[in-house]
């Protein structure tokens, strides 16, 4: 089958389409025939070598995917072949040791075929189209851990989103809305603030020309917002902390400017704030976010569609970070 795969880590010279072997159908598992596959910075981790991880190669990237299925295993009977589904990315729950992702330690969805667990197959919205199905999961999962379980966040109260335009920032916007949840983002692109003044952001910031902090304070009346979602890491987790009011919350999942920060933490004990790590999602939250895209009060937002064979192109886009929604990759698999 035809595969977006890594020969060896390194850069993005590394990424070819190749032929790879199907893996077999074992007990519990189904295969996938895949129509669209999201990109995620994940990818890019993979790609460049996650510290602690070997991989064998070539391996398959991707995380994100939508499909029918094509065969089902023996011990199988929530879904069937035909059956058209979305893909919980998760292996195992993110709260245990041993959890992972697809395409980080096993092929992923950037191929023609995947065989998962059946319990990572659930029924495909059927309001939405193939890139939109494949567009959401790992995101939103991810925004909604940290805006409803982690943060409790509740309607009213004011939320600092960095880096609008990027899928974890963009979901975490669209759940505030959902959520009544006031929110301020940030961006160096005029586009991306207009268009996430669109989505329901109050405020919208430059931070390549306005202070973001002094910001934050003018729309909240010198408070600070209750809540600060930070995927960036090293280039904002200082404001992160100063935006942040008496008692506030800052929920971290990633570090896609890097992973060192430098932490006056006086900052933190003086004013109480709270740094909350968050990892992906498990399965009753995956559900609970699902049932809310099927409801339609939220539509997954998608940037641009590249067919599989130009998926390295997509990747580039990917790394320059000019995104407003979700890179997705067309697979025709039939």
């Amino acid at each position: 089958m035809k595969a977006l795969a890594i020969r060896k880590h390194g850069a993005l010279d590394q990424v070819a389409v190749l032929d790879v072997p199907p893996a077999a159908v074992a007990r519990g598992s189904v295969r996938v025939d895949l129509r669209a596959a999201a990109l995620n910075h994940l990818d890019l981790f993979v790609i460049a070598g996650i510290p602690g991880i070997e991989l064998s190669m070539p391996h398959v990237l991707g995380a994100d995917g939508a499909g029918v299925v094509s065969e089902v295993a023996d011990g199988v009977n929530n879904v069937s072949a035909g059956d058209e589904v979305v893909l919980d990315p998760g292996l195992g729950s993110p709260d245990e040791d041993g959890y992972s992702l697809l395409g980080e330690m096993v092929p992923g969805t950037f191929a023609e075929q995947i065989v998962v667990p059946a319990e990572n197959c659930y029924p495909k919205p059927a309001s939405l189209s193939w890139a939109a199905a494949a567009a959401f999961p790992l995101v939103m999962l991810t925004a909604w851990r940290m805006m409803v379980s982690k943060a409790g966040l509740r309607a009213g109260e004011w939320v600092l989103i960095h880096g609008i335009g990027g899928g974890v920032s963009l979901a975490a916007l669209q759940i505030a809305r959902h959520l009544g949840v006031r929110a301020i983002v940030t961006s160096h692109c005029e586009i991306k603030r207009h268009r996430a003044r669109e989505f329901g952001a109050e405020h919208a910031v430059d931070y390549n020309h306005d202070d973001v902090v002094a910001a934050v304070r003018a729309c909240t009346d010198g408070v600070g917002v209750d809540v600060v979602i930070d995927n960036v890491g090293e280039a904002t987790f200082g404001t992160s902390i100063r935006a942040c009011r008496k008692g506030g919350r800052i929920i971290t999942c990633g570090a896609t400017s890097g992973p060192k920060i430098l932490v006056d933490v006086r900052r933190v004990f003086w004013r109480q704030v709270s740094i909350i790590g968050s990892t992906m999602g498990d399965s009753a939250e995956f559900r609970a976010m699902l049932a809310v895209i099927e409801s339609g009060e939220i539509v997954p937002v998608t940037d641009q569609v590249f067919p599989l064979a130009e998926g390295r192109a997509a990747l580039e886009r990917l790394e320059t970070a000019e995104q407003f929604g979700k890179i997705v990759l067309d697979i025709d698999s039939r």
